[in-house]
C-alpha cells in the first residue's frame, strides 16, 4: 500500500475546504491561492486548482471580479457567496464529526 497515494486522496477531499476557508477571510488572487496552501505544505498547481475554482463558481459558492493591475493585464479575484459561506459553514461542521470520530477511534483504550 502506498501511503503517499493515500495522503494526497486525503488532501484531495479537503482541496474545497481549504480555498474556501483562504476566501473567507478576503477575496484572492488565483496565485495567491496557491501561494498561501504552499506555505500550509499543500502543493497544488494551477492546473488542479483552476478547475476547481471554475467548479466553485458554477455551484454558485463562489464569484469573481476583475481588478486592473499596474503589472500587466486585469487579475481575477475570487470571493465567497453567501451560499458558499452556508457551504463552509457545513463543512466545518462535518470535519468536526469526522475529527471527532478520530480523535474517539484513536484514543480507545
Amino acid at each position: 500500500m502506498n501511503v503517499d497515494n493515500i495522503k494526497s486522496q486525503m488532501r484531495k477531499g479537503f482541496l474545497e475546504y481549504f480555498i474556501l476557508l483562504i476566501l473567507k477571510k478576503k477575496p484572492a488572487y488565483a496565485p495567491d491561492i496557491i501561494a498561501e496552501l504552499k506555505e500550509a505544505k499543500l502543493i497544488i498547481v494551477e492546473g488542479t486548482l483552476y478547475p476547481l475554482l471554475t467548479r466553485l463558481k458554477n455551484m454558485q459558492l463562489l464569484n469573481y471580479r476583475w481588478e486592473e493591475s499596474t503589472q500587466g493585464p486585469p487579475r481575477k479575484y475570487y470571493e465567497m457567496t453567501p451560499k458558499g459561506e452556508e457551504f463552509l459553514v457545513e463543512l466545518e461542521k462535518a470535519w468536526e464529526e469526522i475529527a471527532g470520530s478520530l480523535n474517539k477511534i484513536k484514543n480507545k483504550q
